[in-house]
């Protein structure tokens, strides 16, 4: 069995209890379907800082799991991402790549540089993470992601996932995007402190 991007995000959904989870493109996407927790937070346009956002976030509230939920094109942008959150070691930490070898998934469809030879997990534990896995079927996912997230942290989990099918092209034009996109961070993050100050 495969994996898609929704039941990976569907499967972290189910089993985030009280976490922030920060998202970024095709996961944002994705969990914007499934979830309209005041915790969430959108790493857009911040392209590439979805972990050092969540690291910031994990280092300020110790007290409370954080779920980066990351995409293989983004963490090649900043990888020293990787890094950083290794050498900070937050234990309330889990950092999952939604891998689907593609920029601009369900979009132009990009191939991703190195789909074919980076390994993920591989460089996370050579960062330094505590923990790294990869998971390449839902059912395997759903039946570790409990453990995982008991388990050491930092802790690191590739998701090989499958690629949707783009929707732009020759007689699909792009529209337009909003400013909302745009202000979104910074208003989730709003939203975040002062859900977490009434908590």
């Amino acid at each position: 069995m495969t994996m898609t991007a929704m039941q990976a995000c569907s499967t972290i959904q189910h089993h985030r209890g009280d976490a922030i989870v920060v998202t970024t493109m095709g996961a944002m996407n994705t969990l914007d379907k499934i979830s309209n927790n005041a915790l969430n937070v959108a790493c857009v346009p911040l392209m590439g800082g979805a972990a050092s956002l969540g690291l910031g976030l994990a280092l300020a509230r110790p007290e409370r799991p954080v779920l980066v939920l990351d995409g293989d094109a983004s963490l090649l942008m900043e990888l020293g991402g990787l890094v950083s959150v290794a050498q900070a070691a937050p234990p309330n930490f889990a950092h999952f790549v939604l891998n689907n070898s593609t920029q601009f998934a369900g979009l132009g469809n990009l191939e991703t540089p190195g789909a074919k030879t980076v390994d993920f997990a591989g460089m996370a534990k050579s960062a330094g993470y505590q923990a790294t896995h990869r998971i390449t079927d839902a059912d395997d996912f759903e039946h570790r992601i409990a453990a995982i997230l008991a388990g050491p942290q930092p802790a690191f989990v590739e998701l090989i996932i499958e690629s949707d099918p783009p929707v732009l092209g020759a007689d699909k034009p792009s529209v337009e995007m909003t400013d909302q996109r745009f202000t979104r961070m910074g208003d989730e993050l709003r939203r975040i402190r002062a859900t977490l100050v009434e908590a």
